[in-house]
């Protein structure tokens, strides 16, 4: 099951997006509704809200009278506080049956309007955040919903800001352009991203992309930080810390379109025991494979060297999740090499002639040969920087 976070501004047309994807097959899951359905005339959630806030809160058929219960839920903490204790609780479980009464491949689209407020995103294996201008929200909800505007306005200012939801979205969906476009944007990410990856979720696949440089890109800093947001909650305590290491880590430097993280954990133990959790997160573990720092000391312990590799399963960001064990030589040296190459121009034009070298290897039309010669004509380069990389940690501790 891939699960997908679907959000944006009042006024930015969630529903159309949402209705393309239930279109193209999705389940959608709208937490206005089941806001709504959980305090329905005789539910326990309406008794429960008259019980806390007394029965004027009814209108005259029996039902929420919501601007009743908005004047007092909402004029302290308190009372906000009481509101949630009872409406979260109900609206969780009723996600969560929701959740569980969809297929195994389902594509399971959750609207949440706050989803950016409530700090959601890391919980989704993917964000899309439909996005338009603030003027043409404000126009739209005057217009169409007959919203006034100084309503409009202060209802925009209380949500979240368009650069804070921007940061959050995996994928960002221009609703700006004429009638037609964003559904037109909706079909192709829905052919060539969204079921492409609920089926590498399901199968345990990684992606692994071609070996082929491309100049840097300055969104992969903020790409590595919403991966590591998920890989924090699906690892919990098991992760003594979570960095973004490799090329992509070092600006300014070309490299694959891969995006290179490291779990630090306190021995493979627990990385083995979190194993479930990551794939089910979207990142589902792989075989060991070649890419990986030196090592030139491995004949004596080479179990020093162990870890574990993970990828991910989004065909639109390729991912590899190296585990390793704390105070472990290859722990140590992934950190130190990426910092000396953010350090020191010489050594990232160094490295980047030897990437340009790897990458022409690499060039041929079999891409498994491709896949393995790329790090055969690097780790040579690993074995020799070694020490030097050692060297320039020791004169610059962290």
């Amino acid at each position: 099951m891939l699960r997908i976070g679907l959000t944006g501004g009042m006024g930015a047309g969630k529903s159309t997006v949402a209705r393309a994807l239930v279109e193209r097959g999705a389940v959608l899951i709208d937490s206005d509704v089941i806001a709504r359905e959980v305090v329905a005339v005789g539910t326990p959630g309406l008794a429960a809200l008259v019980e806390a806030f007394g029965s004027d809160i009814l209108a005259a058929d029996g039902s929420l009278d919501r601007p009743a219960l908005a004047a007092k839920a909402f004029r302290d903490d308190e009372s906000r506080n009481t509101l949630n204790s009872i409406t979260h609780p109900l609206v969780g479980q009723r996600t969560a049956e929701l959740f569980a009464a969809a297929a195994p491949d389902a594509v399971v689209v959750q609207d949440v309007p706050l989803l950016v407020e409530n700090h959601m995103a890391p919980f989704m294996n993917l964000v899309l955040v439909v996005d338009v201008a603030a003027e043409t929200r404000i126009r739209r909800l005057v217009e169409f919903r007959g919203v006034p505007e100084d309503d409009a306005r202060a209802r925009i200012a209380a949500q979240a800001t368009d650069e804070q939801r921007r940061a959050a979205a995996d994928v960002l969906l221009d609703n700006n352009g004429p009638a037609g476009a964003v559904e037109a944007a909706v079909a192709r990410l829905w052919d060539e991203r969204l079921v492409p990856f609920e089926a590498n979720m399901r199968t345990g696949t990684a992606v692994r992309p071609a070996p082929r440089l491309v100049d840097p890109d300055p969104e992969w800093a903020a790409q590595a930080q919403r991966l590591i947001a998920r890989l924090r909650v699906a690892a919990g305590a098991a992760a003594v810390r979570i960095d973004h290491i490799g090329s992509t880590a070092v600006p300014g430097l070309p490299a694959k379109d891969l995006i290179d993280l490291q779990i630090t954990v306190p021995d493979l133990a627990a990385a083995d025991g979190i194993r479930d959790a990551l794939a089910a997160a979207g990142f589902p573990a792989i075989p060991q494979h070649t890419h990986d720092a030196p090592k030139p000391d491995a004949g004596a312990d080479p179990g020093r060297w162990e870890k574990r590799v993970h990828g991910s399963a989004d065909p639109g960001r390729p991912a590899y999740v190296h585990l390793r064990a704390a105070g472990g030589p290859g722990q140590e040296f992934a950190l130190a090499f990426r910092d000396w190459l953010r350090a020191e121009p010489d050594a990232r034009a160094e490295y980047a002639e030897v990437k340009q070298k790897a990458a022409a290897a690499a060039a041929g039309p079999d891409r498994e040969e491709a896949v393995d010669a790329y790090p055969a004509v690097k780790e040579p380069w690993f074995d020799a920087v070694y020490q030097r990389v050692l060297d320039w940690r020791a004169a610059h501790p962290e």
